[in-house]
C-alpha cells in the first residue's frame, strides 16, 4: 500500500476515545484542525473500503484516508454531528413520521450500494450504526462487515453481524445477498415501532416480508421495498436548505417541526427581550447596549452548545463521549469557558472606552 497513506495518517492526532474495546477515537488533523473519527479494524474487507474511498456513498461517513499495518485496517472517516438511532428507540422519542423517514433514508442508501457491481452488502444494519443528524437524516455506519455478492457462493464462511439483526444466512444457512440486508431493515423497522407501542397495519406486514426465513419470500430489491414505504408516506419532511446554507439555521429550525419552531420562536423573542431591556444601575448609553448585547450572547451561546449549533462541541472531547453525563459535563464546560470569555471580552471594552 502507498506509504503515502501512513504519512497522511500520521497527521491525525487522537483527542479522546470514543469507543476502546472498538479502537474507535476521536483525532484532529494537526493543520487544517478539523475534527474526524478513526478506526482500527481487525476485521474488514480492504475491497470494499478502497471502493467506499474512491467512491463515495450518500448518506454515509466519508473515508478520508486509510492505511493497512501488520492486518489491522487505520480508517480516517468524516466525523458526524448527532445521536445514535439506539439512543432515540431507548428513549422513545420516535414519531411514526420520523420512523418511515428513515427507513426512506437507509433505503437510498443501500441502494447505492446495492447498485455496485457486484453489490457490496452491509451486513450489520442495526441501530447503534445508524446516526440521526441535527438535520434529522439517517446515516449509515460502519462497513467492517460489509462484503462483495458472490452469486456462486452458497454459504457465508464466517458469520460478521450482530445476533438479533443479522439473516439466517449470516449463520451459515446461506449466502449473504442483498435480502441480507432487507432483514436486518425490517428487525430495525420493528424495533423502532416497538419502541413507541405502534402497531401498523400497513407496517407490520412489510416487517413480516422482510424478515422471511427464505430469502426468496422477501423483497425482491431496496427500490421494491421502498416502493412499499412510499406508498403510505405522508409528505410530512419539508425540504431542506443545502448543507451549505443549513448549517446556519439555529437550534429549533432544523427539522422545519412546526410545534418545535413555535417553542424556538417564543424562547429567542423572551430571550432577547430579557436582556435588552435589561437596565444596570449606574449604566447608560452606549455602555448599556453593550452590556445588553453581550448578555444576549451568552443566553444564545448557551442554548447552541447544549445543542451542537454549527458543531460547537467538537472543540470539548467530553462532549462526544457516550456516557451521558460525561457529555453532559463536556457541554457545561464549553458553555462556561465562553460564557467567561465573553465576560472577560466585556471587561477590557469597559476599562478601555468607558473608564470610570
Amino acid at each position: 500500500m502507498d506509504l503515502s497513506h501512513k504519512l497522511a495518517i500520521s497527521y491525525y492526532k487522537t483527542i479522546a476515545t470514543i469507543n476502546e474495546p472498538h479502537k474507535v477515537f476521536l483525532v484532529q488533523h494537526q493543520e487544517n484542525q478539523k475534527i474526524y473519527i478513526k478506526k482500527i479494524l481487525d476485521v474488514y474487507n480492504l475491497n470494499v473500503y478502497e471502493h467506499l474511498y474512491n467512491n463515495y456513498i450518500i448518506g454515509t461517513p466519508k473515508i478520508i484516508d486509510y492505511y493497512e499495518e501488520n492486518n489491522q485496517l487505520i480508517i480516517i472517516e468524516e466525523y458526524i454531528s448527532g445521536c445514535s438511532l439506539q439512543e432515540l428507540i431507548q428513549t422513545s422519542t420516535l414519531s411514526k413520521a420520523d420512523i418511515l423517514n428513515y427507513m426512506i433514508d437507509l433505503c437510498n442508501i443501500l441502494e447505492q450500494l446495492h447498485s455496485i457491481k457486484p453489490a457490496v452488502i452491509h451486513r450489520d444494519i442495526k441501530p447503534s450504526n445508524v446516526i440521526i443528524t441535527n438535520y434529522n437524516h439517517a446515516v449509515l455506519l460502519d462497513f467492517n462487515a460489509a462484503k462483495y455478492y458472490s452469486a456462486s457462493s452458497t454459504e457465508d464462511t464466517v458469520f460478521l453481524g450482530t445476533q438479533g439483526y443479522a439473516a439466517p444466512e449470516q449463520y451459515g444457512f446461506g449466502s449473504s445477498s442483498p435480502q441480507t440486508d432487507i432483514y436486518s431493515l425490517g428487525i430495525l423497522l420493528k424495533e423502532m415501532l416497538a419502541s413507541i407501542n405502534e402497531f401498523s397495519d400497513y407496517l407490520n406486514p412489510i416487517v413480516i416480508k422482510c424478515t422471511q426465513i427464505n430469502p426468496s419470500e422477501r423483497f425482491n430489491n431496496i427500490k421494491e421495498l421502498r416502493v412499499a414505504l412510499q406508498v403510505h408516506i405522508k409528505p410530512t419532511r419539508k425540504k431542506i436548505l443545502p448543507q451549505s446554507l443549513l448549517q446556519y439555521v439555529p437550534p429549533g429550525y432544523r427539522t422545519r417541526t412546526p410545534w418545535k419552531m413555535l417553542i424556538a420562536s417564543l424562547c429567542y423573542l423572551f430571550i432577547s427581550w430579557l436582556c435588552l431591556s435589561l437596565e444596570v444601575q449606574n449604566t447608560f448609553g452606549i455602555a448599556l447596549w453593550i452590556e445588553r448585547i453581550f448578555l444576549l450572547g451568552m443566553m444564545l451561546f448557551i442554548i447552541f452548545g447544549c445543542f451542537n449549533y454549527m458543531g460547537v462541541q467538537k472543540f470539548i472531547p467530553l462532549c462526544n463521549y457516550k456516557n451521558r453525563l460525561v457529555r453532559y459535563l463536556g457541554i457545561a464546560i464549553l458553555d462556561i469557558t465562553v460564557v467567561f470569555t465573553l465576560l472577560i471580552v466585556l471587561f477590557i471594552i469597559e476599562a478601555v472606552c468607558f473608564p470610570m
